[in-house]
């Protein structure tokens, strides 16, 4: 199913200068719009080269660069007003100049993968902006686990993004650090194209995770009360009151026991928290919204740490940490970063320890059963069911023509 939304949409100038030999005169004038050229100009009849904004640059350093004249840039800059803000500039942003034999006639600037700005230098300066055509196209993926989420879906050919926002999705209620062979993703979602190039991830609005007889629905649908909008076929939400790891991505080198050699002194001692190897740096988040009890120094070789409460029964640590980027007494919500992932204290290599204590008593993070997040409303029941098997029939049809072609 495809829904097209728009065409190229051309914003005239708002303002221009016309320049004559007693000096420069700011007048208002319309820019005519040739409609067989997107960009309001026919670009094969120039010489272009391109580039990208240097870091450091101005709008006026930049635009001299390309030959136009000093008075002009400053001119130049001032016709943008409300069409385009020099301010906002990105260094890095793709650019490319249209000259004659003679100057610059043009030059267009990447505001994003869809927007662009064009300059005018004829005889008339003016700025409009340019807006590629969009297109929505509904599409599945389908992948089973063979190594690792990450793996798996970009061997299938899932964007990065895509596997970011199912991982979002599921971040409640599927541990990703637990992941088995044979566990499977179904996804319908929508995707962002222009000019044949992915724009980016509209939404995700069906998905499915299976192990075995098991399968866990998220069916996107938003009641419009600002609050969850991915809920499983009961009406619950997948949002619970914790995230199911405190990191994204990464392997669990050390799991909770009771008996365990350690890795630097040797001897059989309790390990109550479960070790997450990542890279240094990597952000540490918070499992759920409390107020941070400690962040400093601990002892015992915890290095730096930091302690928060979630509530009268739930207290977290996130040890080892390279960088703390709370202080005691502050609150702080789920998934916020709290700190980094470092090797302070007595650690072997780059490492996350966490740890958690219910009721005042260390206990396995892996078992830590999650509260869940109030339900859809009674009166929206059915209708999410109704959507839920749209798409589950939809997401089906997909993956037959998809992974399946006659």
């Amino acid at each position: 199913m495809r829904r097209f939304f728009g065409i190229g949409i051309l914003l005239l100038a708002l303002f221009s200068c016309v320049r004559n030999r007693g000096g420069v005169v700011a007048e208002e004038s319309v820019l005519q719009k040739d409609t067989i050229y997107p960009l309001g100009f026919c670009t094969d009849s120039f010489a272009v080269v391109s580039g990208k904004i240097s870091s450091g640059d101005s709008f006026i350093s930049w635009i001299t660069r390309l030959g136009v004249p000093s008075q002009e840039a400053h001119l130049l800059a001032q016709v943008c007003d409300s069409v385009f803000d020099v301010r906002k500039m990105r260094a890095g942003n793709s650019w490319r100049a249209y000259r004659d034999s003679l100057a610059v006639r043009y030059v267009v600037y990447d505001n994003s993968q869809i927007r662009q700005t064009v300059f005018c230098l004829g005889d008339s300066l003016a700025v409009w902006a340019y807006e590629k055509p969009v297109e929505y196209v509904q599409k599945a993926a389908d992948v089973t686990i063979t190594s690792s989420l990450w793996n798996d879906m970009t061997a299938a050919g899932a964007s990065a993004e895509l596997i970011t926002v199912i991982a979002d999705i599921y971040a409640w209620t599927v541990d990703f650090f637990g992941l088995q062979k044979g566990d499977c993703f179904r996804i319908l979602y929508s995707e962002q194209m222009s000019e044949g190039e992915s724009i980016g991830i509209e939404r995700v609005d069906y998905a499915e995770f299976q192990r075995d007889s098991t399968c866990l629905p998220a069916v996107y649908y938003d009641q419009g009360d600002d609050g969850n909008t991915y809920w499983n076929e009961k009406g619950e939400s997948l949002r619970k009151a914790f995230l199911k790891a405190p990191l994204k991505f990464t392997r669990i080198s050390s799991g909770y026991s009771l008996h365990r050699k350690h890795p630097v002194y040797g001897t059989v001692r309790a390990h109550t928290g479960v070790d997450y190897a990542a890279p240094a740096g990597t952000p540490v988040m918070s499992i759920g919204d409390g107020t941070v009890l400690s962040a400093g120094w601990g002892s015992g070789g915890a290095g730096n740490m930091v302690k928060i409460r979630h509530n009268s029964v739930y207290t977290t640590a996130y040890l080892h940490l390279s960088k703390m980027a709370v202080k005691a007494g502050q609150r702080v919500s789920q998934g916020q970063v709290i700190g980094y992932v470092g090797m302070t204290g007595t650690a072997t290599g780059p490492h996350l320890d966490f740890r958690v204590w219910m009721n005042g008593s260390p206990i396995n993070p892996l078992r830590l059963e999650s509260p869940p997040s109030e339900p859809i409303l009674p009166e929206q029941l059915p209708v999410l069911d109704s959507i839920r098997l749209q798409r589950k029939a939809m997401l089906d049809s997909l993956v037959l023509k998809t992974f399946n072609p006659q």
